[in-house]
């Protein structure tokens, strides 16, 4: 005799499977990925200019800024821009040109805007003061080791490759919002990445890491063929491997401070993020929803619990998206910074508000970016709402 299931636990059984599945599928990368990691070469490596826009003092500034000071590499220079005279990171800058007399510190103050990205603009005002022949660019709110310029330009020594860039890890402050923002990072959107990557696929480039020659840069158009760009990262990316080059994904993991002071903060950066996907690859975001593992979870079990001959098969499929869902929570926590079992009661309240603000991501291509509101095309271009 054929046993007929109701359509219902079906379709609930299909996404409990999907959503055990791609969570094992996730742990996979992420040990996958932590297994193969190894140093950098011993090679001579040319040096290099870091280029650092900045923006306001944010929460540990000067450590995060200090660490770029003390590397230990043959020859490098680091360049400091500011827009806003005013602004309060230049104190901090001025407090490290003291602190190291020996190190080439450049300062530049310029407030000329040259498109939509302010981030580009400042870069574009930085990159005349560049001495050297391969950039390191890399956002203020990262903590590195003393090795990371030797592992993150070690790459570039095979002519084939046209740009590095990192993974990160987010250290939350302690405010909860923070902590919810740091999850976002290292539990759903690595975790993402690293899914991607074991599949083959190379278009992650983050703004925390991009390490290329001058040459590659000038080659792509520079600076200017992203200042209009709200991914410029992303854009960085495909316009590096429009010229045939390869993009590597170094195996150095910086420290980013996460800080969100609210949750109305929050909100507006994860849409921003999310808005930003949305419009650079709009089939894989309509299908986002698939990594949502709790949610999906949750949903497969209400749906299967009804069909007494699938309850078995149900919870042992949701045991296991949990299971796995709470080993992407719990590596990289072992690190004596939080305690590793502290924020296990956010967990499905991470994973329900990361549905929420991916449902709302279709509802407008319009962002908040430093307290102004762009909008933003299918070609990633930011421009100001009527």
């Amino acid at each position: 005799m054929v046993l007929m299931h109701p359509p219902a636990a079906l379709a609930g059984l299909v996404c409990l499977a999907v959503a055990a599945g791609y969570v094992l599928v996730a742990v996979a990368a992420v040990l996958a990925w932590e297994l193969r990691r190894s140093p950098a070469g011993t090679a001579a490596l040319p040096p290099v200019t870091v280029l650092k826009p900045l923006c306001g003092a944010e929460p540990g500034l000067y450590a995060h800024l200090r660490s770029y000071c003390e590397q230990e590499f043959p020859e490098y220079q680091i360049v400091f821009g500011v827009r806003d005279p005013a602004d309060p990171a230049l104190a901090v800058v001025e407090r490290l040109v003291r602190e190291f007399p020996s190190l080439p510190i450049a300062i530049v103050v310029n407030p000329r805007l040259h498109g939509s990205n302010y981030k580009i603009s400042n870069l574009i005002n930085m990159g005349a003061q560049a001495r050297h022949a391969v950039l390191v660019i890399a956002d203020s709110d990262t903590y590195v080791g003393p090795d990371y310029l030797r592992q993150v330009t070690a790459p570039l020594l095979d002519r084939r490759v046209g740009l590095v860039t990192c993974l990160y890890r987010d250290v939350p402050t302690p405010r909860l919002w923070s902590r919810l923002g740091a999850m976002y990072i290292n539990e759903w959107y690595m975790p993402s990445v690293l899914v991607a990557w074991l599949f083959g696929h190379d278009a992650y480039v983050s703004g925390q890491t991009q390490c290329l020659r001058v040459q590659t840069l000038q080659a792509i158009g520079g600076f200017s063929a992203m200042a209009n760009h709200l991914a410029d990262d992303y854009r960085m990316g495909e316009l590096v491997r429009a010229l045939g080059l390869r993009i590597v994904l170094s195996h150095y993991l910086p420290r980013a401070c996460h800080e969100e002071p609210s949750y109305d903060s929050l909100r507006r950066h994860e849409l921003r993020w999310m808005r930003t996907i949305h419009v650079l690859q709009p089939l894989p975001f309509k299908l986002m929803c698939l990594s949502f593992s709790l949610p999906l979870a949750a949903l497969g079990l209400a749906l299967t619990l009804g069909d007494p001959t699938l309850a078995r098969l149900a919870w042992e499929l949701s045991a296991s998206a949990l299971l796995a869902r709470l080993v992407l929570h719990l590596r990289g926590r072992w690190n004596g910074e939080r305690s590793p079992f502290s924020d296990l009661w956010l967990v499905p309240w991470r994973d329900l508000l990361i549905l929420w603000v991916w449902s709302r991501s279709f509802q407008s291509s319009r962002v908040s970016w430093r307290g102004t509101e762009f909008e933003v095309g299918s070609d990633g271009v930011m421009r100001r709402p009527p």
